[in-house]
């Protein structure tokens, strides 16, 4: 909503404060002199540590690169009624610390509210019962990180220890990522744990002393939850303006996470950085923080990577569907070695067709070889899309079907559960399904090719090869089994099987492709879901098929498979079955295709069953990275209320 409110100043608090006890108040402040100017860098200062133990100190420390007066600086609890202090120093060092015993008791579930002399709300902290006993204190031991009630003795006027305590609750995890005070009003929440956080019953307030605290659930009614490393927007219901702060308060009033920003900050927007919390220039929620702008103020901390979010609201009859079967990450599973920062890459609800109206299960992705500005995408229920960039988002290419075209057996019948797609070495698509979604609890694990250059809305195969009789074990009348089959398909070229000596299973000699005069210029490896095996054949013209075996990932399971000449790996991906991870494979020194690394996703990507996976080209390789794309089998992102909510595609980066 549009602002508000201004900044209310000390006496117009104690006023409301009073008038809000019952009491009758006339003209007692109507003769105040003009409010002091607040100091420079008074937003750096953040409340580090408090303790309600008797003695009731507050530790004040200053997170900017320099000094911060504080004279005349007040402090209230509860009352709101602001008394002056005597701190151990009248000014902060940039890096330093102040402390002072609270001139109020301090109870076991209470407030401390600092204000410069000009009445600036500059921090506040918020505690239950005894969570101020032996002390609160940031857990980042400098003004920043999660607030937690420590178990070990206070350390005011020093550093707090490293682990108070050594593990941080999962609320404490949830910090305050962007806020803006431009119209809209609008804050967004960052879960850094790796756990979901329950925010039903949280409520936010702003630096106006005046105002109650406002439930985070009825100004986004369906945020109820933060997935680990998700994010959750709402506008403030009750108004932000310039020198102003947001606190987060868990359901037992403790405070979770706060930022406090000046006259010129929070509009359009203030976000997290490294350095601390910044002015952008422009807004930038639900997409990634451009961390650029005017002198750090607020807090520190928070996501190291951030969300790009799509816009948009979701359509009529677009039904997101929440993910399942998540597993554990394989042991020795390394961080994601691309930029941590992730953007939502196509419009909300962008692969609504006549037979998946719901606008989900875009499965596979492979980039175009021949021509790298396109991503071919097919979705699970007979569909395939051309994929282009517009304004940084994959859209349809209009020139080939704006509503992606349909796709048959061979034939022109039944309808292809079409999981997994790649390009041959001809520049024809070669699609795998794991069964026909008109008869879905029968196997039909196939492998067809078709021409992109053929007119028409529907696309029927040159040739098409019939693996099922291979998997008996789907074939139980279960369409749950039936759907364990074909999930993705890579081509992988001669050459690269023969310049790293791979030996061919069915002769034991190094592959010759010349053994397979029909198979074309490579061998085509298919991921089972069934059991994360890679099934290789040669692919003949004539319709027949060669079977080289299977390879192991390691892994429970595989959604997707690439060829990616960048690395020379092929890539086995796995969603969150595998706990959202993709295997490099190798040709190791006796000639045979195993696991050489595994990489998670990056943090800041949903928990989801992302089933396609495809990196860019070596040749699009701009300051030292290139693209990699995800596919959303369900849309769900973050879950209802964020900004994934509705989308399919997730677009980052890759070392070239």
């Amino acid at each position: 909503m549009p602002n508000s409110h201004s900044r209310v100043g000390v006496a117009s608090v104690c006023a409301a404060s009073l008038a809000f006890s019952g009491l009758l108040v006339t003209g007692l402040f109507a003769a105040q002199p003009a409010a002091a100017a607040d100091p420079v860098g008074y937003q750096n200062v953040r409340i580090n540590e408090v303790t309600s133990s008797g003695n009731d100190t507050v530790e004040l420390y200053n997170s900017g690169p320099t000094a911060v007066s504080i004279s005349g600086w007040k402090m209230a609890d509860d009352g709101f009624s602001p008394q002056s202090f005597s701190p151990s120093a009248s000014s902060i060092p940039a890096g330093g610390f102040v402390t002072f015993n609270s001139p109020k008791g301090l109870g076991d579930a209470d407030k401390v509210v600092i204000y410069t002399s000009g009445g600036t709300v500059v921090d506040r902290v918020d505690w239950a019962t005894n969570a101020a006993k032996p002390a609160m204190a940031r857990c980042g031991g400098d003004g920043t990180g999660a607030w937690v009630t420590t178990t070990t003795a206070t350390t005011f006027g020093a550093a707090n220890a490293a682990g108070c305590p050594a593990s941080v609750p999962a609320a404490s995890r949830v910090v305050v990522n962007e806020v803006g005070s431009d119209g809209s009003d609008t804050v967004e929440l960052y879960n850094g744990g790796t756990s979901a956080v329950s925010i039903g019953t949280w409520k936010y307030v702003d630096g106006d002393t005046s105002h109650g605290a406002a439930s985070v659930s009825a100004s986004a009614p369906s945020a109820t939850s933060i997935p680990a490393g998700g994010y959750v927007t709402f506008n403030s219901t009750i108004g932000l303006g310039g020198n102003d702060s947001l606190f987060l308060l868990d359901g037992s009033g403790n405070t979770v996470d706060s930022v406090t920003w000046a006259a010129a900050g929070a509009s359009p927007s203030d976000e997290r950085c490294a350095t601390g919390f910044q002015t952008s220039a422009n807004a930038t929620f639900g997409a990634v923080n451009s961390c650029s702008g005017s002198t750090p103020g607020g807090g520190t901390g928070g996501g190291t990577g951030h969300l790009l979010g799509g816009g948009g609201s979701l359509t009529s009859g677009c039904t997101p569907e929440a993910p399942s079967g998540t597993g554990a990450t394989p042991s020795g599973t390394l961080s994601w070695p691309g930029g941590l920062d992730v953007t939502v890459a196509d419009n909300v609800c962008a692969f609504t067709t006549s037979t998946g109206p719901e606008g989900r299960d875009v499965s596979g992705l492979a980039f175009d070889p021949a021509d790298p500005s396109v991503l071919w995408a097919a979705k699970n229920k007979n569909w395939l899309y051309k994929l282009v960039k517009s304004n940084g988002k994959w859209v349809p290419d209009a020139t080939w079907s704006a509503t992606g075209k349909q796709i048959r057996f061979a034939g022109g019948t039944g309808q292809p559960d079409s999981e997994g797609l790649t390009v041959g070495g001809n520049g024809h698509l070669y699609v795998t399904s794991e069964r026909d979604n008109g008869n879905n609890t029968v196997p039909k694990d196939t492998v067809m090719e078709f021409d992109p250059a053929a007119t028409g809305s529907v696309l029927t195969p040159l040739h098409q090869w019939d693996m099922t009789a291979q998997f008996p074990q789907l074939n139980t009348g279960s369409k749950d089994d039936a759907n364990l089959g074909f999930e993705g398909v890579g081509f992988v070229p001669d050459s690269w099987l023969t310049a790293n000596g791979w030996t061919d299973p069915l002769t034991g000699a190094a592959y010759n492709p010349a053994n397979y005069p029909l198979h074309g210029s490579g061998l085509f490896f298919a991921g089972l879901e069934y059991d994360g095996t890679l099934h290789v054949y040669g692919l003949n013209s004539d319709g027949s098929f060669t079977t080289f075996g299977t390879v192991s990932t390691g892994k429970p399971g595989v959604m997707d498979v690439t060829y990616d000449a960048g690395t020379q790996r092929i890539v086995a991906t796995c969603d969150n079955t595998c706990g959202e991870t993709h295997t490099f494979l190798k040709v190791n020194a006796s000639g045979a295709i195993v696991p050489d690394a595994t990489y998670t996703n990056p943090a800041v990507m949903p928990v989801d069953n992302l089933e396609g996976f495809a990196l860019a080209p070596a040749s699009t390789c701009a300051n030292g990275f290139r693209e990699a794309v995800w596919s959303d089998d369900g849309i769900y992102g973050f879950g209802p209320g964020t900004s994934s909510y509705g989308h399919a595609l997730y677009s980052g980066t890759f070392p070239c």
